[in-house]
């Protein structure tokens, strides 16, 4: 190919010449004596020679230019078509669910794409630091970043993230209508998907069924918090500790627990303005401190040892152990339990006080940063890991009862799923839909709607140093007095 190219080009090169000179010979004869116009002519080839030269140099370098870039548009070609390695790189956080996702990918998705995927896993408050500092800054560190309900709608409005809605509807796996709404709706800005949701959960109280049944206790299925700590006082014991509840600092870990407590009763973090900004702080009104002081008391009397280090993961391994009677905590949980600890578990919604509802709304979700170097590779991905065929793949390997909750309508119309997941499947379903988004106090709060969390960026710097305050008050090491004190001058820094 290349060398009848050149042939061709020096063709056209001596051709051009030719034409050239005859031209000049003609124009010089016409108007001189013969040996002058033999004189100009020689002269007139000369400079038409090189000026041809100079001509098809140009058109040679123009033509080695587009095929040095067709050639560089053949290369990606031929390696996408020889499956050279192609990789991602993707944050998640540290959880069962989320791991056993990055246990599956190499033979169910890497094996079918070719796509590697290199996984960041980080516990809760590093992801979130970690990802919305990588996120915010443009910074191409991942290619799919895990995020929940509060990142996800910010960070969407602000153009961090690629919008789904096109890339769903280009996919023959995903089908973005079998979504459920109130999920959809919490990850879109004015109707644009931001990420897509892996699992999602409310809120609810476990329990086991056979400590209670021989201490004689019966626990309401709509409890309220003072049913629920007097359940824990009488069944706590130095084996067995009455519940356990969130202690580990970090606005996602104990703030979004004790938040759904100060909600209940009747407190908030701060006023809203009429515009929707924040106004003023509340932390220094007797319901947040009634909220702290209650939520302190609980676990000093029927805690967890070792409560101001203790969240998700920490609880759950109790639980399982049995080593706690009752965990206040994230739906998801449930589909996490072995076989035999699901079969001696019960559920309650979340406890109220002065509310009628108090579970949060959640999604763990994976999303795009507009800085991504492979958009594609990306959302091949995240439609692997988040749609109806991955709830299967989770079928055929650990049981329906272990599919990922809460984010597909198909799953909860699905009768082997039903069957399966009997226990807390309906309960589940009907927390998160009872959920107050909304509304999820008794006054206005600032911001995007949200239940565990204020939906405004300055929430994630005042939840997680208010936190640090408050876990160290159930720590003992300050009173809760000076833990409040502490939280309304940090809140306070960004009255409005």
């Amino acid at each position: 190919m290349k060398k009848n190219q050149g042939t061709e080009r020096r063709s056209m090169h001596l051709l051009l010449v030719s034409v050239l000179a005859l031209f000049a010979i003609v124009a010089t004869a016409c108007g001189s004596t013969a040996s002058d116009a033999v004189d100009s002519a020689t002269d007139a080839v000369d400079e038409a020679a090189d000026a041809a030269e100079d001509v098809v140099d140009d058109a040679v370098d123009a033509v080695d230019g587009e095929e040095d870039a067709m050639d560089d548009e053949d290369a990606a070609e031929d390696a996408m078509e020889d499956g050279e390695a192609r990789s991602i790189t993707v944050a998640l956080v540290g959880n069962d669910n989320i791991e056993k996702m990055a246990e599956l990918a190499p033979e169910n998705f890497t094996a079918e794409t070719g796509i590697e995927v290199n996984f960041t896993v980080l516990d809760e408050q590093t992801l979130r630091e970690v990802t919305t500092r990588e996120v915010g800054a443009g910074g191409d560190q991942f290619d799919v970043v895990q995020i929940g309900m509060f990142e996800t709608p910010q960070f969407g409005a602000n153009g961090w993230l690629v919008g789904l809605n096109d890339l769903a509807a280009a996919s023959d796996t995903y089908d973005i209508d079998d979504l459920i709404p109130a999920v959809r709706n919490g990850l879109s800005v004015d109707g644009e998907l931001y990420s897509s949701p892996f699992y999602a959960e409310s809120s609810f109280v476990m329990y086991r069924q056979s400590f209670m049944d021989e201490a004689g206790i019966t626990v309401p299925d709509n409890p309220t918090w003072d049913e629920i700590a007097d359940i824990a006082r009488q069944i706590d014991s130095d084996e067995v500790a009455g519940i356990c509840l969130r202690g580990k600092p970090g606005w996602g870990d104990l703030g979004a627990a004790f938040t759904t407590v100060l909600n209940t009763f009747g407190g908030t973090w701060w006023s809203a303005n009429e515009d929707g900004s924040i106004g003023t702080s509340q932390v220094d009104q007797p319901e947040f401190a009634e909220a702290l002081n209650f939520y302190v008391d609980l676990l000093n009397d029927a805690g967890e040892d070792d409560a101001a280090n203790s969240s998700f993961n920490e609880c759950k391994t109790l639980f399982e152990e049995g080593k706690v009677a009752m965990w206040y905590d994230a739906t998801v949980a449930a589909s996490l339990f072995p076989a035999e600890i699901q079969a001696d578990t019960s559920f309650a919604l979340a406890p109220v006080k002065v509310t009628d509802n108090s579970g949060w709304l959640w999604a763990w979700t994976l999303a795009i940063p507009v800085s991504t170097t492979d958009q594609d590779a990306a959302w091949q991905f995240i439609d692997w890991a988040t749609n109806a065929e991955y709830h299967q793949l989770i079928a055929e390997t650990d049981g329906w009862a272990a599919v990922p909750p809460g984010t597909r309508q198909s799953l909860y119309d699905n009768p082997e799923y039903q069957e399966a997941a009997a226990a807390f499947a309906g309960r589940t379903l009907d927390a998160m839909l009872a959920a107050p988004i909304d509304n999820p106090g008794t006054t206005p709060r600032p911001g995007l709607p949200g239940v565990q969390y204020v939906g405004v960026p300055e929430f994630q710097d005042v939840g997680t140093r208010c936190t640090e305050q408050f876990s160290a008050a159930i720590g003992g090491s300050v009173s809760v007095e000076d833990a409040l004190e502490a939280c309304h001058a940090i809140a306070s820094e960004y009255n409005g």
